[in-house]
């Protein structure tokens, strides 16, 4: 009987936290989102009384804010596998002794804050950086052309900031991959390219799938980029929740939109991965 009961003990204390830290916030989170405000909201007060309306209310306000989020998250998404793929590709399989050390690089943004990290890209993008004076003399913008304040800076933030989360999952599927099974498409007469897409790209993909997932789930609810490097008209969802909780003081709508963004996400990443596919994640 100690023997059955010894797996449920052990989960207890992760239950426990999880209960208290997320399921408590969530249920909190559903009958915020509910209330109206007391007095017309003059008085900072909020009473429950169950208005579904919210949702719709707060969605229609601010649907600009949440399309943007999305098309952003997924641009820096797109962009992070693409730089992430060959850079794990070449770590795994042919790091060779520089392996560890590659992947300490790899890790190493994630030794300063995400805050600084996103300040200083607003100074290299910026006109005392080294990219505006390079693409000003080789004729890619004109003189009048800035890059802070605008998508581009939000977007080549969000890629730099989560590129490590897109980068180690697909070293890890990369890395599991048998040499011999490379091997031998190249005795079957498969050129590089075939083995890539054959072989290579099909045993990564457990790993293409967890990376895009971590890279998009925490960029399409960013607001740190968007802040620093954007402008009001680069504001996504995440900012209007952060303005809406601490400057208007507007705690319904900051929680219907949040209920909103993480529904939303939620219903996106089951159709992914039924799309996807989840078999070898296990």
């Amino acid at each position: 009987m100690r023997k059955i009961r010894t797996p449920y003990l052990l989960l207890l204390p992760g239950f426990a936290f999880l209960f208290t830290f997320f399921i408590l916030p969530i249920m909190n989170l559903a009958q915020t989102s509910t209330q109206t405000p007391v007095g017309g909201g003059d008085t900072g007060e909020f009473e429950q009384t169950l208005r579904f309306s919210n949702y719709l209310d707060a969605f229609l306000e601010n649907r600009e804010q949440f399309g943007r989020s999305f098309v952003y998250a997924t641009i820096a998404t797109l962009l992070a596998l693409a730089i992430a793929y060959p850079l794990a590709y070449a770590i795994a399989l042919k790091g060779g002794k520089l392996k560890n050390f590659m992947l300490i690089l790899v890790i190493a943004p994630f030794f300063t804050s995400f805050l600084l990290r996103t300040v200083a890209w607003k100074q290299i993008l910026g006109e005392e950086g080294f990219v505006v004076p390079t693409l000003r003399t080789i004729g890619i913008i004109s003189e009048n052309t800035t890059l802070t304040s605008t998508s581009f800076a939000v977007v080549m933030g969000m890629t730099y900031n989560f590129l490590p989360f897109m980068t180690l999952p697909l070293y890890a599927s990369i890395d599991r991959i048998d040499p011999r099974t490379l091997e031998a498409s190249g005795d079957l007469y498969a050129n590089g390219f075939t083995t890539f897409r054959r072989v290579t790209l099909p045993l990564s993909m457990p790993g293409v799938v967890a990376g895009t997932l971590l890279t998009f789930i925490p960029a399409a609810g960013d607001y740190v980029n968007a802040e620093i490097l954007g402008s009001p008209n680069t504001k996504m969802i995440g900012n209007v929740i952060e303005s809406r909780y601490l400057t208007i003081v507007d705690y319904p709508t900051a929680a219907a939109l949040s209920f909103t963004l993480m529904v939303v996400i939620l219903i996106l990443v089951t159709l992914y991965i039924r799309k996807a596919g989840t078999e070898e994640l296990v």
